[in-house]
């Protein structure tokens, strides 16, 4: 029942890109709170969120960034959508919002001295009012100034304590998706759903760089073939691009990313579907592949300086080997493959530009799996693999936690002094 929870807890509908989304809920809190359009704020952001908000599209806006939409949180949001705040958008809103840009009412910093992680804090204004809300620890987290531990706060991809999170294993997840009753994780199924729909939206327009189209394309078939490889890397890439273009398109996320949801459920949807996959096996796969992404992220952190296209294809290529009739020992084979490749992989902020990491994530993860069924892994005598697989897992983590965190600051200099 613990990894049932899990799944309902992580796997959850978002539109729009989780950390400007994350911003407009805390500023649609703040407004709330103050009762109307607040005549200013001032929002405060840890690193990682400016980094992953500044250069994205912003849902039926046509515009990128921050601004608008803190101002169409205030405007149209509503807190109790959670990462659907901005779904009620429409071209007069965006009006106001720009309005409200133009007049020059809302201030945007870096705190310096933010929690780790993920931490917004929105204080609005009215005349004789000042409320203020703030975002810790998950994208739709409200907690109280005085909750806050500036040391260290607590940022579990999961609302359970911290004790039974460091239990969860890479052979307990493939255990349970063996032996649950599939009733109890048939809701699982809904999240390739609609991120399948994502991608053939975007497949039937041009979003972003149109990475998914190129792939899809038939004149370009003579270069890049029309195998299972090929149809996983364009539907996958062509829901982030139109996911990180601002397209108002809802797609299921995982550990608070849409791009992770992607990641961990097209391709194994693609796969199932071009190798007809009885359906039982889909949805124990798709389980599978959603709950190694989490269980990765809840040891790398809910945003990182390493790129979360690993995570959700070392998920999805899991799900691939165990579709493909894997052994546990083979999906071990399997991770260890994509550990020894991907790992360092920077995130350079959300943005268009991220369908083509997630192409290098996606494909990756089918030759990995392809390498892990011939029983071919990289051993422990070779970089930081180790013969334990979930000891690998960490060593990933640790890297992009902690050893990333220069190269994280550096990637946010470059990415404010443009």
């Amino acid at each position: 029942m613990h990894l049932v929870s899990l799944l309902k807890h992580e796997v959850v509908p978002a539109i729009g890109c989780t950390e400007p989304v994350a911003v407009a809920l805390c500023a649609a809190r703040a407004a709330e709170k103050i009762g109307a359009l607040p005549e200013k704020v001032e929002v405060e952001l840890s690193m990682n969120v400016l980094k992953n908000a500044m250069g994205v599209g912003i849902p039926g806006t046509g515009m990128i960034g921050l601004p608008i939409a803190i101002a169409l949180g205030m405007i149209v949001g509503k807190s109790d959508y959670k990462l659907e705040v901005l779904k009620d958008v429409t071209p007069e809103a965006v009006e106001r919002g720009k309005k409200y840009i133009d007049e020059s009412r809302i201030s945007i910093r870096l705190k310096e001295d933010a929690p780790d992680g993920l931490y917004i804090r929105v204080c609005a204004y009215s005349e004789d009012r000042t409320e203020t809300a703030i975002i810790c620890g998950e994208h739709t987290r409200f907690v109280e100034e005085n909750d806050i531990k500036s040391s260290q706060v607590e940022t579990s991809a999961s609302a359970n304590d911290k004790g039974t999170n460091e239990k969860l294993t890479l052979r307990r997840i493939y255990d349970f998706i063996c032996e649950v009753p599939l009733e109890e994780i048939a809701f699982i199924e809904e999240s390739a759903k609609m991120n399948m729909k994502a991608a053939e939206q975007s497949l039937a327009t041009n979003y972003g760089h149109k990475v998914g189209n190129m792939l899809n394309n038939e004149n370009n078939r003579p270069m890049v073939g029309d195998g299972t490889l090929t149809h996983v890397m364009a539907y996958t890439c062509a829901a982030c691009d139109a996911r990180m273009s601002g397209a108002p398109i809802q797609v299921m996320s995982n550990s608070g990313s849409g791009n992770q949801g992607i990641a961990a459920t097209v391709p194994v949807a693609i796969y199932a579907r071009d190798h007809q996959i009885d359906h039982e096996t889909f949805v124990r796969a798709l389980a599978l592949s959603n709950l190694t992404a989490i269980y990765i992220k809840q040891s790398l952190g809910r945003l990182s300086a390493l790129c979360g296209c690993i995570v959700a294809s070392t998920g999805s290529c899991c799900a691939i080997t165990y579709m493909m009739g894997g052994t546990f020992q083979q999906i071990g084979f399997a991770v260890k493959n994509m550990i020894a490749n991907l790992t360092g992989m920077i995130c350079d902020g959300a943005k268009p530009g991220c369908s083509l990491k997630i192409s290098s994530g996606v494909g990756t993860a089918m030759l990995s799996a392809m390498l892990a069924m011939q029983n071919s892994n990289v051993s422990s005598l070779e970089g930081i693999i180790d013969e334990d697989v979930d000891r690998s897992i960490h060593n990933l983590t640790s890297i992009g936690r902690e050893a990333m965190q220069e190269t994280n600051r550096m990637v946010v200099d470059i990415m404010t002094s443009k």
